[in-house]
């Protein structure tokens, strides 16, 4: 496989400055054609509904570098690009295993080299009520779990984040059951959707933003998109996540973006995008309904929070 190399990775500048590369907002990925120049990015997916939204801007890469929730290393969003800044991330080794017929160790480097890396453009939404638009560098998780080849017994995938307090300080701290931990059903893991990111604005992941490697679930809140992953386990049972064990009453396991469900301290009906003014109205799974509302047929959305 062949790796997108820095010369054909699209300029922060073309980004920024071209507006009609905003009809690929909703997730799917730019072809070359977008930007001379990037013919080594993939086209393997894009959604049903086109993921179009004419309004959908990109956030700039200085909002989505500055603004971060990465409680590990600061609850400020504002402090974490400084208390991270020195956090390592190279070498990084990845393990993925569990109930499967093989296992994998593989260095995060090793790992761009190997696979291609592609590019998706996805909403991003907080359950604070905050929202970004952010284009990523990476790889569908598929794509690793097919090469591990989970059993029948494999129903779930656990994530874990590095457990260090040296190097994540406030992971000293005893409010949270370190390390961070999430999980999702087998076949969300599977959706073409679902991505491990090592990049975005086709630069390395900063330590801010969860490098060198962290999970990416559009149609999910912020939350269970899980930062500086170092093990994912194929498991049988349903995982219980840092949040939930926290407070169970506000945070559930399957966390899908739903304007119909408030969370006890936010409103969930209308969120505010980083870098605009007033708030939008949220849409049902952050806009990737037609692609993933399957997954939940016949569940009771309000319940299965």
């Amino acid at each position: 496989m062949t790796k997108v190399k820095s010369s054909e990775i699209t300029p922060e500048s073309l980004y920024l400055n071209r507006r009609k590369f905003m009809v690929g907002v909703g997730g799917m990925i730019l072809s070359a054609a977008t930007f001379p120049g990037c013919d080594n990015y993939k086209t393997t997916y894009k959604p049903s509904n086109g993921g179009v939204l004419p309004d959908d801007k990109l956030t700039s890469y200085k909002a989505i570098t500055t603004y971060n929730n990465f409680y590990e290393f600061s609850l400020d969003k504002e402090d974490v690009i400084f208390a991270a800044k020195n956090f390592k991330t190279s070498p990084w080794k990845l393990e993925i295993g569990g109930l499967s017929k093989k296992s994998l160790s593989i260095d995060v480097d090793d790992l761009t080299k190997i696979y291609d890396q592609e590019e998706r453009i996805y909403r991003f939404r907080c359950v604070e009520g905050w929202s970004m638009v952010i284009p990523w560098l990476g790889l569908p998780l598929a794509r690793l779990l097919k090469e591990v080849e989970p059993l029948p017994e494999a129903k779930y995938v656990q994530f874990m984040t590095l457990h260090s307090p040296s190097r994540m300080p406030n992971q000293k701290s005893r409010s949270f059951p370190w390390p961070y931990i999430e999980g999702l059903r087998l076949d969300e893991a599977m959706h073409d959707l679902t991505f491990l990111s090592t990049g975005l604005y086709g630069k390395k992941l900063m330590p801010q933003n969860g490098a060198p490697i962290r999970l990416v679930v559009p149609w999910k809140y912020g939350f269970k998109s899980i930062k500086s992953i170092v093990r994912i386990l194929l498991v049988e049972n349903m995982p219980a996540s840092l949040w939930m064990k926290v407070n169970p009453r506000e945070y559930g396991f399957y966390s899908n973006v739903n304007p119909a469900v408030d969370h006890p301290r936010w409103s969930q009906a209308s969120e505010r995008r980083i870098g605009e003014f007033g708030r939008r109205k949220t849409l049902p799974f952050n806009g990737y309904s037609e692609d993933v509302a399957g997954l939940y047929k016949g569940m009771d959305l309000k319940k299965y929070f």
